[in-house]
């Protein structure tokens, strides 16, 4: 099977490399000066042990791929991006073509399956850093990260097993899982924090900001009737993935959202995280002004090219109070 990593940042970045360095064939797709760096030097994948330059086919577009019927794809672009990216596959490859969304979020699975007759959900717990271009950094020991999958919206099949069989022995731990988008849910709830981590810091009172978020969600999952995974599941798989350590002397920066940010890419990803909780409300008439506010706020300081930390924690709790 060859894997196409659509998206290649932080992890798609780290996905891509490991795969590679294990012997698995491996196709890149990147833009900007990203795709530029590692078409000329290779991609650099750091970890805490080692740094290595990795010399992966990149591309810019699905259209330069030669698609093969044993071909998979695994989207590990933002979720505002994803929609004009599966036109794009959708075009270049065809429609039974396995996707996988290994990208934060609940929205994209069914973006995918109006597009895709195969479509998979991956949970994603791997803490990953772009920041430069052509370098992805992988934070977590002994293993980079967990990969879950399975079939959307329910089940296992035969393709995923291979998948995730393939992911699991290499560098990565990976269980194909039939309830897939359960834990998905419940990794929204710690998502919903990326765009206060974003937007000032990740200190005592800003954690605060975050259980009230995750209170807003809970009240429309369960208005909803979503179910989600306990928070002892997560920390009981979380244990595979033993410990941040730093790189080159340095500890991990900052979470997607903030890395947006510190990218200066103009758009940031909440619309689908704090945005979903929002949208639950609005659908079940639930009050969420903290997700809403946060949403609000995340997409102000992207547009105007803001730096991460740019906001105070009462300017936040001011802006909820307003409404």
């Amino acid at each position: 099977m060859r894997y196409i990593i659509y998206g290649a940042g932080a992890v798609g970045g780290v996905i891509g490399a490991r795969l590679f360095e294990h012997g698995h064939d491996v196709v890149l797709i990147a833009r900007g000066p990203h795709l530029d760096a590692i078409r000329e030097r290779g991609l650099t994948f750091q970890t805490a042990e080692e740094t290595k330059t990795l010399t992966i086919k990149t591309v810019g577009h699905p259209s330069e791929i030669a698609w093969k019927p044993d071909d998979a794809v695994l989207l590990t672009m933002k979720t505002q991006h994803t929609a004009a990216a599966l036109d794009d596959l959708r075009a270049a490859a065809g429609t039974n073509i396995p996707v996988v969304c290994g990208q934060n979020g609940v929205e994209n699975e069914r973006i995918a399956i109006r597009r895709f007759a195969n479509v998979y959900a991956m949970l994603v717990f791997l803490p990953a850093t772009y920041i430069d271009p052509g370098v992805a950094q992988a934070s977590a020991s002994p293993v980079s990260g967990i990969l879950d999958a399975g079939r959307y919206p329910h089940g296992v099949d035969a393709a995923i097993e291979r998948i995730i069989g393939d992911i699991d022995g290499s560098g990565l731990s990976a269980k194909p899982t039939s309830d897939i988008m359960r834990w998905k849910y419940a990794k929204l709830l710690s998502n919903l924090g990326n765009s206060i981590q974003a937007a000032c810091s990740s200190d005592d009172d800003a954690r605060s900001l975050h259980i009230r978020a995750r209170e807003e969600a809970v009240a429309c999952y369960k208005a909803a009737g979503i179910e989600w995974a306990t928070s002892e599941e997560e920390a009981e798989r979380r244990k595979s993935m033993s410990r941040m350590a730093p790189i080159a002397g340095a500890m991990r920066g900052g979470g997607s959202s903030w890395q947006s940010l510190a990218r200066n890419t103009g758009s940031i990803e909440t619309d689908y995280l704090n945005g979903e909780i929002a949208l639950l409300g609005r659908l079940h008439n639930i009050p969420t002004p903290v997700n809403s506010a946060l949403q609000r706020i995340a997409a102000r300081l992207a547009s105007e090219g803001a730096a991460p930390g740019s906001m105070r924690l009462e300017q936040i709790e001011r802006e909820i109070e307003v409404g």
